[in-house]
């Protein structure tokens, strides 16, 4: 028998309709239904519209009702740019960044990426699931109802193939979906100093198989930054991982303008990421090749830099979507109310985009808008009822989630009311 979910009289649904990402100006429509409700059948929404309408064709006892009186409901969050598991903390290196210290000047001292490296081999695949899970609860009290995920600390075939399975393992023991993303090239390990090259042929000949061949990842990133990996070397790797079926990311001109974003362009990547420096030219290629745009304006404020020009992105007629990039070092926070007022307070993104980039946007940014990230009939039942009665309210309570409850595949994981979660 079906589970059969009735959520009846909202003041609004945010529905962000659509099954691909919103571009431009149409990131500012969301398609709002007043007076509204949802029909939920096991995991899939049956029906949405005007509660009158709804009412008039169910038998209400024949469903779990949720009253939603005076509550605004979106749909869920979707964090789209993630490093979730990892081993170690790296606080000292805030302090280290608080007296100057630039994120390219701690990693010449041992710090950065390496530091996580380092501690992440130490750990074992039980003790990065035991974290992993620990993340993952945090980011449902958010309304994050999926998420994407990288491996990259290990620099090495064992470690990133540990990473990779936690993940695996959370994807089937936590009700969040996790999109998993192989980024075995997120710095060039100490033995390979010089040869970087050489490192990417190591990845591409050993690494890449077995990701492959045991169905870990869905995607392929590279860090394409000056004095990591060359756009030629990004080249060769996310090629090489198209032909094994791994479709392409891109950490993007995020320090150094070095045609990240025109090389997503030109590959057809999913997503290309961070794009703090990206040019003219290669946002217009993005925005003409269907590339989205993730902005993650988390990293720039914890390192003191300037935000990626959202504004001028979305007016060339890009898709963005917004994302924490929640790691250990550049930016430990999982904060989606703190990725909402960034955006709106100093991205110059209106309140519209901002809710548009955390959902159907960010849903093709890991290649699931089809799936989810709107309100429509026949997608999964992803959905988040806010405490207060209008999307207004969501960037307004600066720095604090309005997330009330969050339905996952249609059951409460999280109720804000109630002391613990439930399904």
């Amino acid at each position: 028998m079906a589970n059969k979910v009735l959520i009846k009289n909202a003041n609004q649904i945010v529905t962000c309709s659509g099954n691909k990402q919103k571009k431009g100006k149409d990131m500012k429509e969301l398609h709002v239904i007043t007076d509204a409700s949802i029909i939920i059948h096991d995991n899939i929404i049956k029906k949405v519209g005007k509660t009158n309408d709804i009412l008039k064709n169910i038998k209400e006892k024949d469903y779990k009702v949720i009253n939603a009186k005076d509550k605004c409901i979106t749909p869920g969050f979707i964090d789209s740019h993630t490093h979730l598991v990892f081993g170690g903390y790296r606080a000292d290196e805030y302090n280290m960044r608080l007296a100057g210290a630039s994120y390219m000047e701690i990693m010449k001292q041992g710090g950065g990426i390496q530091s996580t490296t380092n501690a992440t081999k130490k750990a074992s695949l039980d003790e990065l699931v035991e974290s992993g899970l620990k993340r993952l609860d945090s980011m449902v009290s958010f309304g994050v109802t999926s998420v994407e995920s990288k491996s990259g600390y290990g620099l090495d075939l064992d470690t990133e193939i540990k990473q990779l399975k936690a993940m695996k393992r959370l994807d089937e023991i936590h009700p969040m979906d996790i999109s998993k993303t192989f980024l075995g090239a997120h710095a060039v390990p100490p033995e390979y100093k010089g040869r970087a090259d050489e490192f990417i042929d190591f990845i591409i000949e050993t690494v890449l198989p077995e990701v492959t061949n045991n169905n870990l990842a869905e995607f392929c990133d590279v860090f394409c930054e000056k004095n990591v990996f060359s756009v030629e070397e990004s080249r060769k790797l996310l090629k090489a991982a198209q032909k094994l079926g791994l479709k392409s990311k891109l950490h993007a001109d995020e320090i150094v303008r070095i045609g990240g974003a025109e090389l997503a362009a030109e590959i057809g990547a999913i997503s290309a990421d961070h794009l703090l420096r990206a040019s003219d030219e290669g946002i217009k290629l993005m925005a003409k090749e269907d590339v989205v745009a993730t902005l993650l304006p988390g990293t720039a404020f914890s390192l003191k830099e300037e935000y990626a020009r959202a504004r001028y992105i979305i007016d060339s007629g890009c898709a963005v979507a917004l994302a924490t990039d929640m790691n250990p070092g550049s930016c430990f926070t999982e904060s989606i109310p703190l990725i909402i007022a960034l955006a709106t307070l100093y991205m110059n993104m209106s309140i519209e985009e901002t809710i548009n980039a955390l959902t159907i946007n960010a849903a093709a940014a890991i290649d699931r808008a089809k799936e989810i990230g709107s309100i429509d009939e026949g997608k999964k039942a992803d959905i988040l009822i806010h405490e207060f009665p209008t999307y207004n309210y969501i960037p307004y309570h600066i720095g604090v989630s309005t997330v009330e409850k969050v339905i996952k595949d249609g059951k409460v994981i999280f109720d804000k009311n109630k002391d613990e979660a439930y399904a």
